[in-house]
């Protein structure tokens, strides 16, 4: 042996598993298999330090692995929608360009190249830290397979009576130009104003005075006994000039602002309720690139809302009818992309029917058929089923899964089409204005937006037996929709029924790992797509990992400049030093500070764990014949015994601990062992004995590597692998020798 372990020895020793054929398992149906589908890291970027924690995935696939189990890890990786598109036109942006300057196609293809890029350095990065993957089952979220399973799952929604379209208030983000669930909106707390209006016979209160152009009633609460005899009486909007209602609505609080609020149903989710109960006009104010249009005065046109609402504060100061300013703050919903504030605006999108798909989720949860651990994340789950909503699963973007369903234009003239001509400029007009240029249109399409109602059709073929001029939907799913049938597709479900082997054994798959953040975007959504489409859950349990902060507890982002690039680490100091220090002493789900001076610590115990299996070498070599003797428990001496006893007590800890997602202790335990109890304690006491010391030193020493293998692989393997020549082992790999237990203690 070398006299320092090198991590740079550890990209061979990878591509020895590899060749092995280790990472893909064997279908064997008298066994239970062991499988995990990888969270698919977004195809965008380089991997950062949350990727790294799929270290909890690789101890438990190595542990089973050494079990005996069939055990497959699916690596993959995700288009990741929305965010891959924003981080793509920052790339524009640099150049001088924009969305707006490509059609539809182009803009695909061009994102398309970058993504497979990043795809070929994720893959290289996965494997840098270690993860046993079975790249012989590579799968993509936009590859031709997984397309054909998520139109068909849409197709039978469709047939269920579960997707449906309606124009609905939504979160929608002006700068990245899509929708977005609740979800996905972040609330930050913002200082601000609220102004004090005067109505004629009432005054409101308000914190967004450029909404009011769209006000359409002012609602009171009918208790308050300041505005009981207004109610059913008409006023005249300010600035406006629109005869507008006062209404009674229960929901109204008589002690905020004034007691009457401004009802605004196009930009309000509250109001949209209320002007849903209440039978009132639906008018939006600011169209979906953030300008006010046509529904305002014509001076307000093309103001985006921080424009309007000065101009609208200062219009009302005029007219005498601003009464009062006075600081608040509150919560507003900010785009979890960009961070700008999100609008919300009444859009037409594509929507799931979720209460049958939740019902069933929730089962689930309830009688354990999905175990949520730690146990805490199970209450905060069905708390959020509870009150779950309709799903709007459409994205007005170009990067993702393109919405299967096609218009003939010539039977929906009212469709609104933008599209780049052959001038390179962007034209943007009804399809009762654009007959004749078909082929135009088509070929620089851009988007286009059906009203409501709009007759579509669910295959092209359908579509073409009605007339020439037929458009695909330009809306792609939303992300989860299609990651949510990540477990399923990637095992080679099928619509037809013709599933794969894999699917019929390996689904439902073992445990779900990923951080516990995304429990409500994606697991639910993977348990409920996997019931609804697979009559069963995608899998039996559902593990929430930690969460990385950096070494002074706090959030890892790039604007802080707190980062940690783990390829680098592991170039630095081994992946085995990061993936320790990831996992030890962290309680479950759990957040975990990580630093530099950690990593370190956890780079002097592999340095520990090498030294001290030099020593055992060395020992080896004084003694060749004992080297071979085999170890018997009964003929150990007396000296002997406690270092055995604590191995015993070790295997027996570890075993438990992984299998109950103890980690952390685990890694723990086998630190603490390894560095006192065999290193400063008995390998010390070894120091001057005789030949009979050298098969209890095998045998602790082999024995801790294994332990220590699912953690810690590369150094564990590369000493191994020395004493695999030295001591003719049958099992010449440690990724597929067997878990240590009691029987080979005895």
């Amino acid at each position: 042996m070398d006299k320092t372990y090198s991590p740079s020895s550890e990209e061979n020793i990878y591509q020895q598993w590899e060749d092995s054929g280790a990472f893909t398992p064997v279908i064997d149906h008298s066994k239970t298999p062991f499988t995990i589908i990888l969270p698919p890291p977004n195809a965008n970027e380089p991997l950062h330090a949350g990727h790294a924690y799929y270290v909890v995935e690789d101890i438990l696939v190595r542990f089973h692995r050494m079990l005996g189990d069939p055990t497959l890890w699916l690596p993959g990786t995700d288009h990741a929608g929305i965010e891959t598109q924003f981080v793509y036109e920052k790339h524009l942006k640099a150049e001088g360009k924009s969305r707006f300057d490509f059609d539809r196609n182009t803009l695909y293809a061009q994102i398309a190249d970058y993504v497979n890029q990043n795809r070929t350095i994720a893959k290289s990065q996965l494997k840098r830290l270690g993860f046993s993957l079975d790249w012989t089952r590579e799968r993509f979220t936009l590859d031709e397979a997984h397309n054909h399973r998520v139109f068909a799952v849409f197709k039978k929604m469709c047939d269920d009576g579960l997707v449906y379209r309606d124009e609905k208030i939504v979160n929608y983000c002006t700068f990245c130009g899509t929708a977005f669930s609740n979800l996905e909106v972040e609330h930050k707390t913002v200082n601000s104003h609220l102004w004090y209006f005067n109505y004629g016979p009432l005054s409101v209160a308000t914190t967004r005075p450029e909404t009011m152009l769209g006000d359409t009633a002012v609602a009171v609460n009918p208790k308050d006994p300041r505005y009981s005899k207004l109610i059913g009486t008409k006023i005249i909007l300010p600035l406006v000039g629109r005869e507008i209602p006062i209404i009674g609505e229960d929901s109204v609080d008589p002690k905020f602002g004034t007691g009457a609020v401004k009802v605004t149903p196009s930009h309000s989710p509250e109001d949209y309720d209320i002007a849903k109960k209440n039978g009132l006009e639906f008018i939006r104010i600011f169209d979906y690139d953030g300008q006010a249009n046509s529904n305002v005065p014509e001076k307000y046109r093309g103001l985006f809302p921080n424009q309007l609402r000065a101009a609208v504060v200062a219009d009302m100061e005029t007219a005498g009818l601003l009464e009062k300013t006075v600081d608040y703050t509150h919560e507003v919903g900010h785009c979890y992309r960009c961070g700008r504030p999100i609008e919300p605006i009444t859009a037409p999108q594509w929507y799931v029917t979720i209460k049958p798909l939740a019902d069933g989720a929730t089962a689930a949860v309830k009688s354990d058929k999905v175990k949520i651990f730690p146990s805490r994340f199970r209450k905060e789950f069905l708390s959020w089923m509870k009150g779950i909503k309709d799903w709007p699963i459409s994205r007005q973007i170009v990067w993702g899964h393109r919405i299967p369903v096609w218009y003939n234009l010539d039977e929906n003239p009212e469709i609104l089409i933008s599209y780049i001509d052959q001038d390179k400029k962007i034209i943007s007009d009804y399809w009762k204005n654009l007959s004749g240029k078909y082929i135009e249109v088509a070929a620089g399409l851009q988007t286009l937006l059906a009203p409501i109602g709009t007759k579509y059709y669910l295959s092209l073929a359908d579509a073409q037996k009605t007339g020439p001029n037929i458009l695909q939907e330009t809306d792609t799913f939303d992300t989860w929709f299609s990651s949510g049938q990540w477990p399923y597709s990637t095992l080679g479900w099928e619509p037809d029924g013709h599933h794969s082997e894999d699917f019929k054994y390996f689904y439902p798959t073992s445990v779900l790992d990923t951080m516990w953040d995304i429990l409500f975007f994606w697991v639910a959504r993977m348990i409920m797509m996997g019931i609804y489409v697979t009559g069963d859950v995608p899998f039996k349990v559902a593990h929430m990992h930690s969460r990385v902060l950096d070494g002074k507890g706090q959030k890892m982002s790039k604007s802080k400049g707190n980062t940690i690039n783990p390829v680098g680490i592991a170039q630095n100091y081994g992946a085995d030093a990061l993936r320790m220090a990831l996992v030890i002493g962290v309680a479950p789900g759990s957040d975990t500070a990580l630093s530099e001076d950690k990593i370190r610590a956890q780079r002097n115990f592999v340095n520990k764990i090498w030294n001290a299996s030099r020593f055992v070498l060395m020992t080896c070599d004084k003694f060749p014949e004992a080297m071979l003797s085999p170890f018997s428990r009964g003929n150990v001496l007396e000296e002997d015994k406690g270092v055995l006893n604590k191995l015993d007590e070790l295997i027996k800890s570890t075993t438990a601990n992984i299998n109950s997602y103890h980690f952390g202790q685990a890694s723990e335990n086998l630190y603490s062992f390894f560095w006192h109890d065999f290193c400063d304690v008995y390998l010390e006491s070894t120091k001057n004995r005789e030949a009979d010391v050298v098969p209890v030193l095998i045998h602790v020493l082999i024995t801790s590597l294994k332990l220590l293998h699912p953690f810690i692989p590369f150094v564990t393997e590369s000493i191994y692998q020395q004493f695999v020549e030295k001591l003719n082992l049958p099992e010449k790999l440690l990724i597929t020798a067997s878990w240590p237990n009691e029987t080979n203690q005895k």
